[in-house]
């Protein structure tokens, strides 16, 4: 299974889980006038399999999702409704936030 780079910031009670497929990390995006920026300072945290970042977005209170992989595993384990992923220029975006 692929590997994802994991970065997760505490704030008070909060946990916000930010993950990207390893390939993408540092690129830009973009579909019509959105542009979308992997960007090392937010998602570059500890490098690990798939499967170990969904442990931690289970956790997460928010998370953010990018990366094909990443997502289409969160979409799998119930964590991401499919009809909640954003696609841009053809990579899946997610984001989840626990209420």
């Amino acid at each position: 299974m692929p590997d994802a780079y994991v970065k997760i910031i505490r704030r008070e009670r909060e946990i916000l889980v930010a993950a990207c497929d390893a390939e993408i990390l540092g690129k830009t995006l973009r579909k019509n006038e959105l542009v979308f920026e992997v960007r090392e300072s937010f998602y570059k945290g500890s490098k690990m399999r798939i499967r170990e970042a969904v442990a931690l977005i289970r956790s997460a209170t928010t998370a953010n999702l990018v990366g094909l992989n990443i997502v289409k595993t969160a979409v799998k384990e119930g964590l991401v409704h499919p009809e909640a992923v954003i696609v841009i220029s053809g990579v899946p975006h997610a984001q989840i936030v626990k209420i």
